[in-house]
């Protein structure tokens, strides 16, 4: 099969490419190589920052650049790029936040850029995304954050989650907007306002000049929904929240962790493995 147009796949990681026990299973790995053997441009598009998405990069032999951070971030891992972008977000926030830390509940404030990680503490039950121990170098303080953060997460007592939310939105709505994470854990995550995993697909699409219709992005949870809003198709897991399903383009048949996005790619694009 040849492929005239160029197509963009956009990946989302957790829930989508990756199974429930966070790996990439053979099957995808392989269907992923033979969609680019057959001229698709595939990129990952991930809420992740680039510490914690590198190696699934890597996994899939990637060449493209990679979106981090709902697209504050846009990198070619491993490497200096003329192109790179970021969005950041300015430190004074965070000393306020660090001053104001006990009567706005946050037992976690956690910052991060490119080749940047500090938190006041560790987390015992870091969900996978925040170590349990700190390194020297890693501690947040006023005096150890030299640089504009990207992203902020903090973890906030749950009764006093909608009072943190409304001191950002009131103090700080113009720079920045927060999304609590889904599921039970008391997270917020605060970024530049305006800037969601939309802004990251459409550098990638306008890089490798691609038209909107052209574009396939998966996705599963509510920070997916711009890009597929944007992509020509979005298409939900089936495991996805019903929101996302809803307005969705389509559905997969199977779930992130019965291989939905390589089962899609197989059945629905034509993508052959092994040819």
């Amino acid at each position: 099969m040849i492929i005239i147009t160029k197509k963009l796949i956009a990946l989302d990681l957790d829930g989508t490419t990756l199974n429930n026990d966070t790996q990439i299973s053979a099957k995808t790995i392989a269907t992923i190589h033979a969609a680019e053997k057959q001229g698709y441009i595939v990129s990952i598009v991930t809420g992740r920052p680039n510490r914690l998405s590198e190696n699934y990069y890597d996994e899939l032999h990637l060449k493209t650049p990679m979106i981090n951070f709902n697209g504050n971030l846009g990198i070619l891992p491993h490497q200096a790029w003329d192109r790179e972008y970021q969005y950041t977000i300015n430190k004074e926030f965070v000393t306020e936040l660090l001053e104001k830390s006990k009567p706005l509940g946050l037992s976690l404030i956690a910052v991060e850029g490119r080749n940047m990680f500090l938190a006041n503490r560790g987390l015992n039950s870091g969900f996978g995304f925040f170590p349990s121990t700190l390194k020297t170098n890693q501690v947040l303080s006023c005096q150890s954050l030299k640089e504009n953060p990207i992203s902020i997460t903090v973890q906030v007592e749950p009764e006093l989650k909608a009072g943190l939310i409304d001191f950002v939105q009131t103090q700080f709505g113009d720079q920045v907007e927060v999304s609590p994470w889904g599921g039970p854990h008391p997270i917020v995550e605060i970024a530049t306002k305006g800037i969601h995993k939309s802004t990251g697909l459409k550098f990638l699409a306008d890089y490798y000049g691609i038209l909107q219709k052209d574009i396939i992005a998966f996705g599963d949870e509510g920070n997916d929904l711009t890009m597929m809003q944007y992509a020509g198709t979005g298409v939900a897991m089936k495991n996805a929240i019903d929101r996302i399903k809803d307005l969705a383009d389509d559905v997969t048949d199977f779930t992130n962790d019965e291989d939905g996005v390589a089962n899609y790619l197989q059945d629905h694009m034509d993508i052959a493995v092994g040819q």
